[in-house]
């Protein structure tokens, strides 16, 4: 049943009604719209000129012109306190990661200031002594004294951290005993 009063449906490619499903008359498909002649001009032939610059930006440089990149900054150098706080981390950090604390501070801050970069090296050059002792001892614990080689790995590493740290709070330089010097200033 249909409703009397329902509007019949409209065909938007015409504007008028939709005829019935039932009677054999379909509309033909609706041809694509074009703009009307001459409503649109061509692009000229070089193209369209690109968008002015912001202000206060420079200009795109001209076509051909060889494209300069800006080198990187220099880092900044650390203030006295900061540098005292970032080597006690490292030395703290060493306690409980190993050698990544002072291989990240190494590789990221040794830029920053010389004494920052005194106490990451020291820090990695006896990490990296103290993870070939454990490997050794590791090595060891076939036999009974690996294990008590690795227990003293530790409580050095536990003692000696600590020291560097508080030298390092202080604002002193510290070396550690005991160290390989793998990376050299």
């Amino acid at each position: 049943m249909s409703d009397p009063n329902a509007q019949p449906p409209v065909d938007p490619a015409k504007g008028g009604p939709v005829p019935p499903a039932g009677d054999g008359a379909t509309p033909p498909p609706a041809a694509p719209q074009q703009p009307p002649a001459g409503a649109y001009p061509p692009p000229p032939a070089g193209g369209y000129a690109p968008p002015p610059p912001a202000a206060g930006s420079y200009p795109p440089p001209p076509a051909g012109a060889p494209q300069y990149q800006q080198p990187y900054a220099a880092a900044q150098p650390m203030s006295p306190s900061d540098e005292k706080l970032w080597s006690t981390l490292i030395h703290i950090g060493g306690i409980f990661f190993g050698f990544i604390p002072p291989l990240i501070g190494y590789l990221v801050l040794k830029d920053r200031g010389p004494f920052i970069k005194a106490h990451t090296l020291t820090a990695l050059n006896f990490q990296l002594t103290m993870l070939i002792a454990l490997v050794v001892g590791s090595i060891l614990t076939i036999v009974v004294v690996g294990l008590f080689i690795i227990i003293a790995v530790y409580v050095v590493v536990i003692v000696f951290s600590i020291i560097a740290a508080i030298k390092a709070n202080k604002g002193e330089l510290y070396s550690y005993p005991l160290t390989i010097q793998f990376i050299k200033a």
